[in-house]
């Protein structure tokens, strides 16, 4: 049975990886393909760790931590759509090269990279137009996110076998991962 080809791309909260993700599935767009989002993965609210933050001690909600994530079901869905018939699965998610399982499944591993300054500024414009205020959003980033992605997303990058640049997205690189992605499949 034939493997179907999957990339994986990864990267710091708000560096680019959904934009990527989303432009390399609309230029795949005659392909049988699968995306997934470990976003959709959050475990209930109820059921996610809860951390304290280094600095202020306060408690949060740890959505960037692994436990939030339902690994089993996400390595299940992956698996079946790995032998299913599809000719390419894209998998995007903070912890994609984090994790062993789906790090092993992946023939093409992508990690977004982009500085810390803009990814706040990124997320802030996200977050607030999702109702949440801008002292919500800072004191979880300066008080638990930014610890979280030193410990978890950075360390990654070195798995990746690209790093691109979230910042300012290269037509280039990207015509060179489609041509890359299209001779595999």
């Amino acid at each position: 049975m034939k493997k179907v080809f999957a990339v994986g791309i990864a990267g710091g909260s708000a560096s680019g990886k959904s934009s990527l993700c989303d432009r390399l599935e609309k230029q795949l767009e005659n392909y049988n393909k699968k995306v997934i989002h470990m976003d959709n993965y959050f475990k209930p609210e109820e059921e996610r760790p809860y951390s304290k933050s280094p600095v202020m001690e306060t408690m949060y909600v740890d959505d960037n931590h692994p436990e939030t994530i339902d690994l089993k079901q996400l390595h299940n869905d992956l698996k079946e759509a790995l032998y299913g018939d599809y000719d390419l699965i894209i998998i995007e998610g903070l912890l994609v090269l984090w994790d062993e399982e789906i790090l092993s499944a992946l023939d093409l591993k992508l990690f977004v990279d982009c500085r810390a300054d803009e990814r706040i500024v990124r997320r802030l414009r996200r977050n607030m137009n999702w109702g949440l205020t801008f002292d919500e959003i800072t004191n979880v980033y300066l008080d638990l996110v930014r610890y979280r992605h030193e410990e978890y997303v950075e360390p990654t990058k070195w798995r990746a076998d690209m790093i691109l640049n979230g910042s300012k997205p290269s037509q280039l690189a990207e015509e060179g991962i489609l041509e890359l992605i299209k001779k595999h499949i």
